[in-house]
């Protein structure tokens, strides 16, 4: 690859080797020829990513409110020009943490709530449903969700959402056992002691 031709340098004097030479032509300096050998190594090119955290919810990537990582140019040509997503710095990570602890707290205590309204119902015993009765111990119509609620409205001074109470079919007297669904953990059951008048 490399073929033996010398070197040639010329100068006049040289300052930097501390010879000088005598004569005004050029001098030719023979230099041996060195081998290099270089190795190349291809690298992948590094991602460039941002941590930025969401304002509004996004399409195929993440609800509001969310942190994640994104590359530096889907950040700087979409997500920041339209305003969906803020660049995370250290004082929004801070108040992030902080408002995450406030939405644990207030969840801690929508529960510890319900588990209070659970033994409520516990110890109340049976709510009582008169009904106009029919023949042996059927019943005119039956009970339904809204009239465990209008019960418990009116004997315990607390609202609950008809679409949390669950009871079997009630058509006949009898005691039967309605659940309130009162939150994802916690379930309260509900004894209704139905008669005829």
């Amino acid at each position: 690859m490399a073929s033996s031709t010398a070197l040639s340098l010329s100068w006049s004097s040289s300052p930097c080797w501390g010879h000088s030479f005598n004569g005004g032509g050029n001098e030719t300096l023979k230099v041996p020829e060195r081998r290099f050998n270089f190795e190349v190594v291809s690298q992948k090119k590094a991602k460039k990513l941002r941590k930025v955290i969401l304002k509004e919810d996004v399409t195929d990537l993440g609800k509001q409110g969310q942190l994640l990582d994104v590359k530096a140019g889907f950040f700087r040509n979409f997500l920041l020009p339209t305003g969906k997503a803020q660049l995370m710095t250290p004082f929004l990570l801070k108040e992030l943490k902080m408002e995450d602890e406030r939405i644990e707290a207030e969840k801690q205590r929508v529960k510890e709530e319900a588990q209070q309204l659970a033994m409520i119902f516990k110890s109340v015993g049976a709510f009582k449903v008169k009904r106009k009765g029919g023949k042996g111990k059927l019943i005119f119509g039956s009970v339904t969700a809204q009239d465990v609620v209008d019960i418990i409205k009116s004997q315990l001074q607390r609202d609950i959402d008809k679409r949390l109470v669950s009871l079997p079919e009630i058509r006949e007297t009898g005691e039967y056992i309605a659940e309130l669904k009162l939150h994802p953990d916690v379930t309260a059951q509900v004894k209704i002691n139905v008669f005829a008048n």
